[in-house]
Order: C-alpha cells, then structure tokens, then sequence
C-alpha cells in the first residue's frame, strides 16, 4: 500500500514516513523527537500491533486499517496543545466525509452517514466507535513542546470488545483504503491546524466542534477515579472542558474522565 500526502499538506511543509508494519506511530513519532526530530512529520502504517489508546489501552490495527501520528514541535503549554485534539477530530471528520460521497450517493436518499465528535478524542457513526485519537506531548531542547497526535481509524474491520461498541468503513458501506483516508486526512489536517493556530483560533475550532458534537443535550455520565457525575451534556468551554448540568441543576467542568451518553450513561454509572 502506497501512502502520499495532500498537495496541500506538502506545500505547508509536511513530511511523510510510512511503514508496511509497525508497534506504534505515536511511539515512533516521540521517539524521532527525542532523537532532535522537529516535524511537521507524519508516521503511518496500515498495520500496528502495539499502539495505545486512552488510559494505556491497547489499540491494534489489523491490516488495512489507518493508524497515523503527526509531530508538530510547537511554543505552548501543554494545557493548550490539548486543544489540538478538538482540531483533530474536526479533521478526521472532514476527511471521513470526504471519502463517503460515492456510499451517500448510493444510499439515494436514505439516512446520509454522518460522523460525530464525542468528547473527548472519539469518532461515532451510528452511535458506534469509529476513531480514537490520542495526544502525547513531551518538552525538547529549546523549551519547546513536542505533540504527537495519534488518530486510529477503522477502515476495514473494527474491535469486539470495546466498552463502546465499534464500527468500521467497510460495515458502513464506504469503500476505500487506508491510503485514500490518509490523503484526505492530511489535507484537512493542514486546514483546521491552521484554524486553530496555536489555539488561538480555538472560539472557531469551538463552534465547529460543537456543531457536530457526539451526545450534546443527552444524559451523560462521567467516571472520574471513585467519583461519577451525572447529568446533561451542555457543551464545551473556551478550554475544551465538558460541561455537565448535573442533576442539582449546577454546571460542572470535567478535564477528564470515562464518559456515558444516553442509554450507556446508566451503565456508565453503575
């Protein structure tokens, strides 16, 4: 399989190291930056056999699915480099939809796919798990920041055993390759970095996020360590924290934490 980047992505200055087989593009990612690496580079592969997800999960892509990381070193705090990850989601989203025309057109009509961005670093289509995305920073020399954003999609098959039910491209009738995906993706990724541009573009990233926001006004439940919250999704605030209308009616942050929508949301407590 062969992988290229967008006429875009290599007029911004992006490079490209694709591998047959890999343990991890994130972990490849963080370790040329470590090794003086500056980016902007992407590292992808069609099959990874060690990669991470959230909470140090395991996330495997069998062959033909896309698992991908970009390297940007980069003057901010972590705290802001965390909004790149809203950045990203957008990105995939507009990639996915991208590469969906020729399945919507063949639905003639019917319900069009549509893909969701569920917070924290989640892609849904039909209520299912899509995509993770998964955000790695370690400081470098010149008290620069390195960030490693990490975006898993299933093309053509997806986990069984995921606390979340998953989905794949290929169960929702989108017929393309990984290497197809990945072009689409590096385009948009070149336009919503540029949108959010050091997160001083994130009021916009915000907006569009919410948009296409996964679960907002449904019941949701958060596990944060022992504690778990209840409540209604209300939105996003300027830093990216979920806000819940609780069931005492008062509006909490949550930074993180394993989150529950809808019918899952009673599980999720439990």
């Amino acid at each position: 399989m062969t992988f290229s980047l967008g006429p875009k992505a290599l007029t911004a200055g992006y490079r490209l190291v694709a591998f047959d087989r890999i343990g991890s593009t994130n972990a490849e990612a963080m370790s040329r930056a470590r090794e003086g690496e500056r980016g902007p580079i992407w590292f992808v592969t069609p099959e990874q056999t060690a990669g991470r997800g959230r909470r140090q999960r395991a996330w495997v892509a069998p062959r033909g699915n896309l698992a991908s990381s970009v390297l940007e070193v980069m003057d901010v705090s972590p705290g802001i480099a965390a909004t790149l990850g809203f950045a990203a989601g957008l990105a995939l989203e507009r990639a996915l939809q991208q590469v969906s025309v020729e399945a919507n057109v063949r639905r003639a009509g019917a319900n069009p796919l549509k893909y969701a961005l569920k917070w924290p670093n989640d892609v849904m289509a039909e209520r299912k798990k899509l995509a993770g995305i998964l955000l790695e920073a370690e400081a470098v020399a010149g008290n620069r920041l390195a960030v490693v954003v990490g975006i898993g999609t299933n093309v053509v098959a997806s986990p069984t055993d995921t606390p979340t039910p998953a989905t794949s491209l290929a169960a929702l009738g989108v017929e393309v390759d990984a290497s197809e995906l990945f072009t689409a993706l590096s385009e948009a990724w070149v336009e919503l970095h540029g949108i959010w541009d050091g997160a001083r573009g994130f009021a916009e990233i915000r907006k569009l996020w919410l948009e296409r926001a996964f679960g907002l006004g449904e019941a949701v439940a958060i596990r944060t360590g022992a504690e778990t919250i209840e409540g209604t999704f209300d939105t996003i605030d300027d830093v990216g924290c979920l806000i819940v209308r609780t069931l005492e009616g008062t509006r909490k942050p949550i930074a993180a934490g394993e989150v529950y929508f809808g019918a899952a949301a009673s599980m999720g407590a439990s």
